[in-house]
C-alpha cells in the first residue's frame, strides 16, 4: 500500500472531481467530500485498511479550467502541505471550444493546458511523496467524434508530462472507454462527463489501482 498512516491526500480538479464536495476545500463529515470518485476512494482506503488513517482533501471546483486550478494552486493544494496530489483538469479546457465557440477567451488551448499543468507539477513536486496526474476525458467511444478527438490531445499531454517527471498516470479516459465496449456511456454519465456513482466507482477502482491497493486482504 503507498500510503502510509497519516499521509494527507489533495484532490485538484474541476466539477468531476468536486461533485458537490464543500468549496473551496472539503474534507471530514457528511456530504464535504461530494460525492464522486474523491468520495469513493475515501470509502475503499477507509473499509479495505482501517488501521490508517488517511485524510483526504477535496480541491475541486466546479466549473474551473487548467487556468482556473493554477491560479489557486497555492491557496487550494501547496499551503495545505499535502504528502500527495493528484490533479484532475482539463475537460472544461476542451468543453469550452465546443459548447461556447464565440468566447474563445474562456477556453484553454493545448499549449497553454500544458504550460499551466507543467507549472502546477513544478510548484509541488518536490514538497510531496508522489503526484497523480489524472487524466481528462469524454465517454464517448468515437474517436473521431470532434470532442473527442480533442479531448484525447489533452490526455496525451498529461501522459507526456507523467512521463517526463516521473509521476503516476492515471488515465481516466482508457478506464471509461474500456467500460464503453461492452455498455453504453448512458450507464454511467447523461452528459458523458459527469458519472454517477457507478461511474465514481469505476474511476475509484482506477485509482487504487496505482497504489498497491489490494482488495484480498
Amino acid at each position: 500500500m503507498l500510503f502510509e498512516n497519516g499521509d494527507r491526500i489533495v484532490f485538484a480538479g474541476d466539477s468531476v472531481t468536486d461533485m458537490g464536495s464543500a468549496n473551496p476545500v472539503g474534507e471530514g463529515l457528511f456530504e464535504s467530500l461530494g460525492n464522486g470518485y474523491v468520495r469513493e476512494i475515501e470509502n475503499l482506503l477507509t473499509a479495505w485498511y482501517p488501521e490508517l488513517n488517511i485524510r483526504v482533501t477535496n480541491s475541486g471546483i466546479s466549473g474551473n479550467t487548467s487556468r482556473d486550478l493554477a491560479a489557486r494552486f497555492d491557496r487550494d493544494v501547496v499551503d495545505l502541505k499535502p504528502d500527495w496530489v493528484s490533479i484532475c483538469i482539463g475537460i472544461n479546457d476542451v468543453w469550452r471550444q465546443f459548447d461556447v465557440p464565440a468566447i474563445p477567451e474562456v477556453a484553454v488551448m493545448p499549449q497553454e493546458y500544458e504550460s499551466n499543468m507543467e507549472e502546477m507539477i513544478l510548484k509541488i513536486k518536490d514538497k510531496v511523496k508522489g503526484i497523480f496526474i489524472i487524466s481528462p476525458y469524454y465517454i464517448e467511444v468515437n474517436k473521431e467524434d470532434y470532442m473527442r478527438k480533442r479531448m484525447d490531445e489533452y490526455v496525451e499531454i498529461c501522459k507526456k508530462l507523467a512521463k517526463k517527471y516521473s509521476l503516476y498516470f492515471v488515465d481516466f479516459q482508457k478506464t471509461f472507454e474500456d467500460f464503453c465496449k461492452i455498455q453504453h456511456s448512458s450507464k454511467l454519465a447523461w452528459d458523458r462527463v459527469h458519472p454517477n456513482r457507478m461511474g465514481a466507482m469505476l474511476q475509484a477502482k482506477e485509482f487504487v489501482k496505482h497504489i498497491d491497493f489490494d482488495f484480498n486482504r
